[in-house]
């Protein structure tokens, strides 16, 4: 039986209209069969749901995200550094008012806004 012939019929038995038993006597009749050992189903379970795979993907999960972590920290960092750097430039000092972005007028000005006076 050639191999298109089997995929038609693997195909047709797909349908809710043909019988399964049908299409695998039809497929058994061509010479085809699909028999495992004993032992297939418990390998193919133990491989599956095996405690290794589980641990394996674990470690590679938290390496991945300390990759990640540490290239955000150090882009982070570096932003921080570059706005004190700037802060500085700009203030000549880093006190919290410069940090906050105040000057001296700002700070009357709010009072007196609060204040109303």
């Amino acid at each position: 039986m050639k191999p298109s012939e089997i995929k038609k019929l693997l195909i047709d038995s797909l349908s809710t209209d043909n019988d399964p038993a049908e299409a695998a006597r039809q497929l058994q009749d061509a010479g085809l069969s699909y028999d495992f050992s004993r032992e297939f189903s418990a390998r193919v379970t133990d491989k599956l749901f095996s405690a290794s795979s589980a641990v394996i993907r674990h470690v590679e999960f938290v390496r991945s995200m300390n990759y990640a972590f540490s290239r955000i920290a150090l882009t982070g960092a570096a932003a921080i550094v570059l706005l004190l750097i700037s802060i500085f430039i700009m203030e000549g000092s880093f006190s919290l008012n410069s940090i906050l972005g105040l000057s001296d007028s700002i700070d009357e000005s709010i009072i007196c806004l609060l204040t109303g006076n």
